[in-house]
């Protein structure tokens, strides 16, 4: 049996964990919502929201101090439910969130994790490949529950065997050379990014079919793509450093080999080098879907401002995001209802890069306050 294949006997003993409880330790970089870990969670995707950051700001919004932004829970638990298959490749598919009050500050967490389902599939990318799973529950230490998510990560062939399927080498995608022009255009969009902050975004003022104002993040640096490491994983998913790294890779058996020095590295490293990415069918140097999704929640919370809330975000990540590209996230209302006692505006949301293509998209509910039933009765149910 092959390193890194994909068996019945592998997919079996992955099965037979389908609702037991799973040990997270090395899927969390963080456990409680200190100033430092909101601050740095902030920095690392970019998102300098003075609810996250400013005291005096936070404190006169309707949250009464400063709260961190809602997708901080990757770093209390990356919501990769990926178990056994040792040496086949995971690729993070998309998060189901669902929040039910705001993440104050110092809020400490118990995390609990279950793989849910598994399903063996095959498309153009891959012959064969594996659709995991799972469920991650999010309490304060009162056990409250503040959150849940629902994460799926796809394993899919790497290396050798992917070429095999292939016929040879896997090519790498050609980067986008941008004019002068277009950089100067991109940097104008971000720059004139619109946050609501303390205005009350109201929800008798919204209409189906109001647009989102955009989120441009890009093009994308491997600098990016370190600083959403340091905020939110360090090595940790990866197995660790030094020592840590060795005992980790001997009990799972998930390494990447340096085709340099044949030594072990870790699996992540396509994240940060185009040669690996290629290796793992991804085309070259690639972000890290969560990432990706956390831009989604930037642009979310920009538009609601201090008196919304980000109840649900629901994002599929469908093509790799390439160090070069550019990202732009909008969101479009498709609907508006009240339920609970709380008034929600549903939304389509998506992500596009700067050949037009959808790198990824979803679904978003967001609670708003109403001049009619007042603030956004916080915790929703």
């Amino acid at each position: 049996m092959a390193w890194g294949e994909i068996t019945e006997e592998r997919l079996a003993e992955a099965a037979a964990l389908i609702g037991q409880p799973l040990r997270r330790s090395r899927l969390q970089w963080i456990e409680t919502a200190t100033r430092d870990a909101i601050r740095h969670f902030a920095w690392g995707v970019g998102d300098d929201n003075p609810l996250w950051l400013d005291e005096d700001h936070a404190r006169a919004s309707p949250a009464g101090g400063i709260v961190a932004p809602p997708c901080i829970l990757y770093a209390v638990d990356m919501t990769i439910v990926a178990p056994k298959l040792s040496g086949v490749q995971w690729i993070y598919a998309g998060t189901d969130f669902t929040w039910f009050d705001r993440i104050r500050l110092d809020t400490r967490f118990e995390v609990e994790a279950r793989l849910v389902r598994q399903e063996v599939k095959s498309g153009r990318r891959f012959a064969r490949w594996v659709l995991q799973t799972g469920e991650i529950g999010y309490r304060d230490s009162n056990g409250r529950q503040i959150a849940k998510a629902v994460g799926q990560v796809a394993r899919t062939p790497r290396g050798e065997q992917l070429k095999a399927e292939r016929g040879g080498e896997v090519a790498g995608a050609g980067a986008h050379r941008y004019t002068a022009g277009e950089l100067e255009g991109i940097e104008r969009e971000i720059l004139a990014e619109q946050r609501r902050g303390p205005e009350p975004l109201f929800w008798e003022d919204i209409s189906v079919g109001d647009a989102v104002p955009p989120v441009v993040k890009g093009p994308l640096t491997i600098t990016d793509i370190v600083a959403w490491y340091s905020a939110t994983q360090g090595a940790m998913p990866y197995g660790g450093a030094h020592g840590d790294a060795v005992r980790y890779r001997r009990r799972h058996d998930d390494y990447h080999i340096n085709p340099e020095t044949g030594a072990k590295d870790a699996a992540g490293r396509g994240h940060l080098e185009a040669a690996t990415g290629r290796d793992v069918g991804m085309g070259g140097a690639y972000d890290v879907g969560p990432q990706r999704i956390a831009w989604a929640q930037h642009m979310l919370t920009d538009w609601v401002g201090d008196h919304g809330f980000l109840h649900r975000l629901n994002v599929s990540v469908r093509r790799p995001n390439l160090v070069g590209d550019t990202i732009w996230w909008r969101g479009r209302v498709t609907g508006k209802r009240e339920a609970g006692g709380a008034m929600f505006a549903d939304l389509d949301v998506e992500a596009r890069n700067q050949a037009d293509a959808v790198s990824a998209f979803g679904t978003a509910t967001v609670a708003l306050p109403s001049r009619r039933k007042g603030p956004v009765p916080l915790p929703l149910a």
